[in-house]
């Protein structure tokens, strides 16, 4: 399996397909297993080469245990060195939930390696779509305290085996770390300066929708698709909807 070392970390990723050169990153908590499982790989790989990375803390990547690892910063960085690894010098970026902010963090630290962003389930603020109730501890730090089924709950009923599976494998300390660094980190107040061309979707029974959209109307370039009826975990899951959106912009973005 491919890796590249970055600043120490080991980051693995794959590729698949030809054509133009297009970045797959997950959410939180899972890994590159769910763009295959999930059908965007079968569907995007006749017209795209696709990079495939498992995020820090996450899949076949280190897991390192200090939440300043997971510092925005330090993700763009982990793809910058794939697409070095790769020979890549501008690709194409999409992104959910985490691997959403992860791409606002590329066009932020290295504008010049993206050629245009989706951004899906996430936003430049500090909005989460998982909020903390006032006085609670965030949910997400509850549900991984509760172990790998409580954890699982998150996914209602798009729980799969393999997806179990993968929950099960996962470091809870290292993703203990990345979560208590998100919940420290402001977001991009500067987003404005960000000029990469950029599709931002949620739908629109996720508590980050407003969040999102507000997101892109402050990029200079974006648009904002809302999918109806649709929560935090529906609009990852629901590939056939949220394709339909997605094809049309990179084809405009990547002059195909």
């Amino acid at each position: 399996m491919p890796r590249v070392i970055n600043d120490g970390i080991s980051i693995h990723y794959r590729v698949e397909g030809k054509g133009l050169t297009l970045v797959l990153e997950h959410g939180f908590s899972d890994s590159s297993e769910t763009w295959y499982e999930l059908g965007y790989v079968e569907a995007l790989r006749a017209k795209y080469r696709l990079i495939l990375i498992d995020a820090r803390g996450h899949g076949q990547s280190d897991k390192p245990h200090d939440p300043p690892s997971y510092a925005p910063e330090n993700f763009a960085t982990d793809i910058v060195a794939v697409l070095d690894d790769l020979s890549v010098r501008v690709a194409a970026y999409w992104g959910y939930s985490q691997g959403g902010f992860m791409g606002l963090a590329m066009a932020r630290h290295a504008p010049e390696r993206v050629a245009c962003l989706v951004i899906g389930g996430a936003s430049a603020s500090a909005a989460s779509a998982y909020p903390t109730e006032v006085g609670k501890e965030d949910p997400l730090i509850t549900a991984l305290r509760g172990g790998p089924d409580a954890l699982a709950k998150v996914w209602g009923v798009w729980l799969t085996s393999p997806l179990r599976e993968r929950l099960h494998a996962n470091d809870t300390d290292a993703l203990l770390a990345c979560r208590r660094q998100r919940l420290i980190t402001e977001g991009f107040a500067d987003v404005g300066r960000i000029a990469t061309p950029a599709l931002v979707y949620a739908g629109s029974a996720d508590p980050i929708h407003d969040a999102a959209q507000q997101t892109a109307s402050e990029l200079p370039t974006a648009q904002f698709t809302s999918l109806p009826g649709l929560n935090h975990v529906d609009a990852m899951c629901r590939s056939d909807l949220v394709l339909a959106h997605v094809e049309p912009f990179l084809a405009r973005a990547m002059g195909q």
